[in-house]
């Protein structure tokens, strides 16, 4: 159960927006970005925890990512303007380690069909699995656009050394209904992973890219 009330979190969130898209607006979409400080956890000695949740609207739209593909799914690729690679072109890195990290770092992510999802650790070797970007399998029964929708709304909680956690979790041209369900869910998926709940919970923020936080906890 949350301990954010509906007003407070529709409250933070249109103040956010109004001081993004009235105040100071950008040239580019601002994204909105949880964060929750923590407490009460032993980052050397307790068992870290990582969790991943698909929100139900697309926190941010424009991330990219590459298609490791066959010859359909770079067909359909091309089709619908994703940057693609064949089993040649992963060929060329030769199992580089920096050239293949240089790689990644240019997306978000990556989909990969059947065929070459078995071959990527063979290319590749382990590299995209350190950099936590092992592809997503795409099937030839699944929209590649679908497919990707579904990862870029995908978000990820690992915790690590500090006692700190930012996730996106929206873009300040959302609704607020949409923005409030993304946020909601973030908060409570989040809270579960957590060893004592709630009380493990030292503040909970929220803040588009260039704008002030909004505290809600």
């Amino acid at each position: 159960m949350s301990k954010i009330s509906r007003d407070t979190l529709r409250g933070a969130i249109k103040d956010i927006q109004d001081h993004s898209l009235n105040q100071k607006k950008r040239k580019f979409v601002e994204t909105i970005e949880l964060q929750v400080g923590l407490k009460n956890y032993d980052v050397a000695r307790e068992k870290r925890f990582a969790g991943s949740i698909k929100l139900p609207y697309v926190p941010r739209p424009a991330l990219k990512l590459c298609v490791l593909g066959d010859q359909a799914h770079i067909d359909e690729a091309k089709g619908c303007g994703m940057p693609f690679m064949s089993v040649d072109d992963l060929k060329k890195f030769n199992k580089n380690k920096k050239l293949i990290k240089k790689f990644a770092k240019k997306y978000y992510g990556f989909l990969a069909s059947e065929s070459l999802m078995r071959q990527i650790p063979r290319l590749l070797g382990p590299t995209l699995s350190k950099v936590g970007k092992f592809p997503t399998l795409l099937t030839h029964s699944e929209t590649m656009v679908v497919k990707a929708d579904e990862v870029r709304a995908t978000v990820k909680f690992q915790m690590k050394k500090v006692l700190g956690l930012g996730v996106a979790v929206g873009h300040v041209n959302m609704t607020e209904d949409n923005l409030a369900k993304n946020i909601n869910l973030s908060i409570n998926f989040l809270v579960s992973l957590l060893k004592k709940k709630w009380q493990n919970v030292r503040s909970v923020t929220i803040k588009s890219t260039m704008g002030p936080p909004q505290r809600l906890y």
